[in-house]
């Protein structure tokens, strides 16, 4: 637990200034932390990073990440994302033949599947932050808050299992230990910054968001069960490797971005 605190307070402390500064820094921030967390989903299919499958699937989900308002800045020969992910479909499919089927069909899919999952999940971080910084720390201590409720209400009233065939810690009383502390939060944000949205947008969005959160944590679950890993890596001593930090944001920036639209 000590261990987790620490690694948590020094994380914080190194992503929340590059937040604050936006931009350029916050951009490679969120591809370099995109590219690792790719990295260790390959490694959990025993896919190797340093080869043409790591390299291409890497490389998408960098395709994946630019906002679809820039797509005039970047396209390549009039190609837009929808074409790039076709290309990249057929590089891999080609893959299974120069390689006599050792790099299968299912990899293939897999490989695809991953900078979709990922690349797109980051892509809506950089784009909420350049909606507005208040948007991002919303759901940044959303997420957190709906985290450390889970956890602690779980673990002090949890009897119940929550969904004991992808993760057997997780409890009912924790799913909705989350929600309450995520709405607690976001009742705070209301009163401590004018934040740009109503309050009753504001409860019910935490609502949502607690629940996504949730759920993405239980779908990354559900991952490393069925390749019967413990953590997507050892990077963050206590916590993991990069995915299993970021496991919620992949739901909650995307959903928080529709809900932005409403």
């Amino acid at each position: 637990m000590k261990q987790r605190l620490v690694t948590g307070i020094i994380a914080a402390a190194a992503f929340l200034p590059i937040v604050l500064i936006g931009g350029l820094p916050f951009i490679l921030l969120v591809y370099i932390m995109s590219a690792a967390a790719v990295a260790e989903a390959l490694k959990m299919k025993k896919i190797a990073v340093f080869s043409t499958a790591g390299f291409l699937s890497i490389l998408l989900s960098f395709v994946m990440l630019i906002p679809e308002e820039r797509a005039g800045e970047w396209q390549l020969l009039g190609f837009g994302k929808l074409e790039l992910l076709l290309l990249f479909v057929l590089l891999f499919l080609v893959n299974t033949v120069i390689t006599k089927n050792r790099f299968t069909f299912e990899d293939a899919a897999y490989c695809v599947l991953l900078p979709l999952y990922i690349g797109f999940g980051f892509s809506y971080l950089i784009e909420t932050r350049e909606a507005g910084i208040a948007f991002v720390f919303f759901a940044l201590f959303i997420t957190w808050a709906s985290d450390s409720g889970a956890y602690f209400v779980g673990r002090s009233f949890g009897k119940r299992k929550l969904w004991p065939e992808i993760s057997p810690n997780k409890t009912v009383a924790g799913f909705y230990g989350g929600i309450a502390s995520a709405t607690l939060v976001a009742g705070a944000f209301l009163f401590v910054i004018d934040f740009p949205a109503p309050a009753v947008w504001v409860l019910a969005a935490a609502t949502v968001l607690s629940i996504a959160g949730q759920i993405g944590d239980l779908a990354e679950s559900a991952l490393k069960r069925h390749y019967n890993v413990k953590d997507s890596g050892t990077l963050l001593p206590g916590h993991g490797g990069i995915l299993d930090r970021t496991d919620s944001w992949l739901f909650v920036f995307p959903l928080l971005h529709m809900l932005q639209l409403l």
